[in-house]
């Protein structure tokens, strides 16, 4: 890549980013993701639930011809075709609606397609994705893409007449709201609260230089020796270890205070005064060391709620 177009790709990221504050009151940086990548990853996403079905489709034809060979009588036969035509409309619902919401309300946030040119659905707010604005935001799909399609190409036949090209033009709006907004959010994004940003890192981040006095879990200020067993150090995952890294990085006194109380709160110890960034140093350092050693042996935990 030469440096003009570089310079390029950097500005195009920078008109991306968004600098989000959590309910905790932590300013996280988010990227939004771009619309192109989110045309494919869309397009990935339903040629994969294509590939299902056609699939499915083959092997309850394969089923129901053995069936048919088996010489049952019209009876068995009808009432094998009628339950073999039940389980084909609840796959059908399945791969429709189950499919996003499975994977959006997993711990990684996306589906196949999402992963594979990586991005996420996250809250607007900085907080966790909730199975409610999950649901909302692919309830909406329908109305976005189905609806316009049905009468983008029902239109011009002209059976509907003024009337189908209206229509035609009305959901157009809500097939290409992502591009009428900064933040690329579809309507279905504006109504749960969410939008759809760059993935972090699958890898952690290079770890944050702390004291060797830290990484022992010793205060220089106090003495106190922090030490952290594994029930305390699973209550958090991988974006909390990210957000505790910023807070130390920046350094804000009220902010490492604020925080300190928040993992004390959670995890049931007390802090003296002015040994907070100590403390969260210690805890960075093992919480850290837990996660790389879960990782060696396939355990992610990406959140507290996972």
């Amino acid at each position: 890549m030469s440096r003009s177009q570089t310079r390029s790709y950097d500005a195009a990221q920078g008109k991306r980013r968004r600098i989000v504050e959590t309910p905790e009151g932590i300013a996280l940086p988010f990227t939004v993701g771009a619309r192109s990548a989110r045309a494919g990853a869309l397009i990935i996403d339903y040629l994969i639930i294509f590939i299902v079905i056609i699939s499915f489709t083959l092997m309850l034809g394969w089923i129901f011809g053995g069936v048919l060979k088996s010489g049952g009588g019209a009876g068995n036969i009808a009432g094998a075709g009628e339950f073999l035509l039940v389980i084909y409309i609840l796959v059908l619902f399945l791969a429709r609606y189950g499919y996003f919401l499975t994977f959006e309300m997993g711990p990684r946030g996306a589906t196949p397609g999402k992963r594979l040119v990586g991005l996420r659905v996250a809250a607007r707010d900085g907080g966790h994705l909730t199975p409610e604005a999950v649901l909302a935001r692919n309830l909406l799909r329908d109305v976005e893409i189905l609806l316009p399609l049905v009468f983008v190409f029902s239109a011009p036949s002209g059976d509907n007449g003024a009337a189908g090209w209206a229509a035609a033009a009305w959901f157009l709006v809500f097939m290409l709201f992502a591009c009428f907004n900064r933040d690329a959010m579809r309507a279905g994004d504006l109504i749960a609260g969410t939008w759809v940003v760059e993935a972090p890192r699958t890898k952690l981040a290079p770890t944050l230089s702390t004291g060797a006095a830290a990484r022992e879990g010793v205060s220089d200020v106090t003495g106190a020796r922090y030490r952290f067993g594994s029930k305390e150090l699973a209550v958090y995952g991988e974006y909390e270890l990210q957000t505790l890294e910023r807070v130390l990085r920046e350094g804000s006194q009220e902010a490492i205070e604020a925080v300190a109380k928040t993992i004390c709160d959670k995890i049931g110890w007390t802090v003296g005064g002015g040994d907070e960034k100590a403390f969260l140093e210690s805890f960075y350092s093992q919480l850290r060391a837990r996660l790389e050693g879960n990782l060696r042996f396939g355990k992610r935990k990406a959140d507290k709620h996972s």
